[in-house]
């Protein structure tokens, strides 16, 4: 399963409140078990935020998805949000 462009075009103008808030968004979507989404929130300082993505055990491949490409496509829409918000981000799933 993947993001198509259409997709990310809707959630990349979407007004999120924050980072954290999209990332759970995307990662609940596309998950068997959304309860066990948890995002953590850390501010590295000089515009840096470091995003930590922990998922149910049995998700973890559809978070990560085939070759990476879902967690790539979520990092790609941080990139853009990112952007407009002035910062740099970075996502890890644990």
């Amino acid at each position: 399963m993947t993001l198509r462009e259409s997709e990310l075009a809707k959630v990349s103008d979407h007004k999120w409140g924050t980072m954290k808030e999209l990332v759970e968004y995307i990662a609940k979507s596309i998950v068997s078990h959304p309860d066990h989404v948890e995002v953590l929130e850390e501010d590295v300082g000089a515009g840096d935020i470091r995003l930590s993505l922990t998922v149910h055990p049995d998700d973890m491949g559809k978070a990560i998805g085939s070759r990476g490409r879902i967690v790539q496509s979520i990092r790609t829409v941080l990139r853009v949000s990112a952007v407009k918000h002035d910062v740099r981000v970075s996502l890890e799933i644990d």
